[in-house]
């Protein structure tokens, strides 16, 4: 496959069973470690993934562009992109590359559809051609959907990630419906793991339990907005929860998270209908960090590079609300906020480049541009 060259070549430490005490949280602080440089504007970006064996990346657009940033400064529109609901926060989702993109070309996206019944996510795989003058996606397949469709435009969730085993994981929100996290039976509230070609791997916890039944990995969630394996393999959530108690989860197996029967927050405006804590032995997963108050966390990103050799290995969350950038500290199962650093503007995505850089994408909202952003570490 002939490819142009300016395009391709190809501080509190936890007990596992206890959160951390959100009055701990790390200071914010606008001293900070690391030197910013702007390096593009972006209409309402949403998520953004490097293409292996290149310094090039995709990045979304909410209202439905999907955006191909060379290092040279140019920024390409790629056709052939599904038709999104873009309103509240639907629209074009996340992005990832297969794991064995040098050889297929597919890429996943994930956006928000309308149909019978309302909205919901979906997720679709195509091939990146990048032959052409024009960039495109070809042979683009629905390979999953949120089911049921319901009203509203409000936690899709819907982030991507693949693991070692190979496996796709899906985050799906609750929709803002609260009860469908626990119901089984419908997709809505859980992290949901496919074969890259979107069907059910039999080693699934309720493989053998019905169409959208066996889909299910995880269950509990509200909204989850961030989906990371750390070097252990071990796979890692954080997710939006009511009025506090933002979460950041380690993710196991038919594990449920409680959502809506317990939660560190509380249901908006809510002073009688209040949502128990988390209590040891209560049956459910409980975080290994929360936040009160909210940081309204984004994107999700395990650091694994030799840029920032101290913080290899830690979690770096968004924070939309927060306008901040999170780092929290892992050790095995364990873990403890560390830093928490003003942005100035709402953090949506945080990724990780080829050379160790973090990248991060502020979310332009509110008619604003979003700018991309890359943190190096201080001169």
């Amino acid at each position: 496959m002939n490819k142009p060259a300016l395009l391709l070549s190809a501080t509190l430490m936890i007990a596992a069973c206890q959160p951390t005490n959100s009055d701990a949280a790390a200071a914010v602080s606008s001293d900070k470690p690391f030197d910013v440089t702007a390096v593009a504007d972006f209409n309402q970006p949403w998520a953004m993934t490097f293409i292996p064996g290149t310094p090039y990346a995709l990045i979304t657009e909410k209202k439905g562009e999907l955006k191909l940033w060379q290092n040279d400064g140019v920024v390409v529109d790629i056709a052939g992109v599904p038709e999104v609901a873009y309103g509240g926060q639907g629209g074009l989702g996340d992005v990832i590359v297969h794991p064995d993109f040098a050889n297929n070309q597919y890429i996943y996206l994930s956006f928000a559809e309308a149909g019978a019944g309302g909205f919901g996510a979906a997720v679709a795989r195509a091939k990146l051609l990048l032959d052409d003058a024009k960039p495109a996606l070809s042979d683009v397949q629905i390979i999953w959907r949120q089911e049921p469709k319901v009203s509203g435009q409000g936690h899709y969730g819907h982030r991507l990630a693949f693991g070692p085993d190979a496996m796709l994981y899906i985050s799906s929100g609750e929709r803002q419906k609260f009860q469908p996290a626990q119901d089984l039976n419908q997709n809505l509230g859980k992290i949901v793991r496919l074969t890259d070609g979107g069907m059910v791997p039999s080693d699934n916890p309720f493989y053998d339990q019905g169409r959208v039944k066996s889909q299910i990995w995880s269950y509990g969630h509200r909204n989850p907005l961030g989906l990371a394996f750390d070097a252990q393999g071990r796979l890692w959530n954080q997710e939006m929860g009511p009025e506090g108690g933002d979460e950041l989860n380690l993710v196991k197996k038919a594990a449920n998270y409680g959502y809506p029967k317990v939660s560190n927050g509380r249901n908006y405006g809510s002073f009688t209908d209040d949502i128990p804590d988390h209590k040891t032995g209560d049956g459910y997963e409980a975080p290994k960090v929360y936040w009160n108050p909210a940081i309204s966390p984004g994107g999700l990103m395990i650091y694994s590079g030799d840029m920032f050799p101290e913080w290899k290995g830690d979690a770096f969350i968004g924070g939309l609300g927060a306008q901040a950038l999170v780092r929290v500290k892992l050790d095995g199962e364990n873990a403890a906020k560390a830093d928490q650093w003003d942005m100035g503007a709402r953090i949506r995505e945080v990724e990780q480049g080829p050379n160790g850089a973090i990248w991060i994408l502020e979310d332009g909202n509110n008619g604003s541009e979003g700018r991309l952003l890359k943190l190096t570490p201080k001169k």
